[in-house]
Parts: structure tokens; C-alpha cells; sequence
């Protein structure tokens, strides 16, 4: 018999990698119990996050090259898990605003709490 996991919060980074390979496991559940565990993971791993990560204020755009700098992450990076080169150039050049799902796949990538990547910023004309 399968037993069902039991979610708490997360104290420690054992609680928390055993949180984040449930949550890669479940992460395309649309219904059902695991969608259900799913969107609790998602709220118990920011939790543990925003406790741990002191973020410095710096809009998003400068968020995400700090976190491509600690990587060693190139723009193509960003590309290859976005799909367009183009647009990801013009994101980090402050031509256009990051999309919710640019949002989405470099928050999973750069490990940064979506909230991070959310706050409004200027774009250059």
C-alpha cells in the first residue's frame, strides 16, 4: 500500500530537498489529491525560502542576472528554457517586460521566489 506523505512546515534543507523532489514529481497535476499536495508544496517551499533568502532589493531583471551570474548562466541559457533568444535579449535589456511565464520557468530555473520576479520596473524606449 502506498502510503501518503504528511506535509509540515519546512524546517531544515533535508525537509526542504525531500519538499522539491515531491513537488518535481507532481508538478504537472492538474486534479485530484496530487494537485492538492502540489499547491501546498508550492506554499510550504516559498515559506521555507523567504525565510532563508535575504533578497536584495533590485528589480527583477537585475534579480535574474545576479542568479545567471551565480549559475554561470549565459542568455542562451534563459533561452533554451524559454524558446526565444530575441525576446529574452530584450528582456534583459529592458525592451520588454518579463511574461508570466518567463516568470514561471526562471523562477524554477534561478531558484527565485516568482514574488521576486514580480515587482514592477522601468523599461528603456
Amino acid at each position: 500500500m502506498n502510503e501518503k506523505p504528511q506535509w509540515f512546515l519546512i524546517e531544515t534543507e533535508q525537509e526542504y530537498n525531500k519538499a522539491v523532489e515531491r513537488y518535481e514529481q507532481i508538478k504537472h497535476a492538474t486534479a485530484g489529491a496530487e494537485h492538492k499536495e502540489k499547491l501546498l508544496l508550492v506554499h510550504l517551499i516559498e515559506n521555507y525560502e523567504n525565510t532563508l533568502w535575504d533578497l536584495p532589493e533590485v528589480n527583477p531583471v537585475e534579480m535574474i542576472k545576479i542568479r545567471m551570474d551565480d549559475f554561470g548562466y549565459k542568455a542562451a541559457d534563459l533561452a533554451a528554457v524559454y524558446g526565444d533568444k530575441g525576446t529574452i535579449s530584450k528582456v534583459l535589456n529592458y525592451k520588454q517586460p518579463l511574461s508570466l511565464t518567463m516568470i514561471r520557468k526562471f523562477s524554477e530555473l534561478l531558484h527565485l521566489p516568482a514574488s521576486a520576479l514580480l515587482k514592477e520596473y522601468n523599461l528603456h524606449s
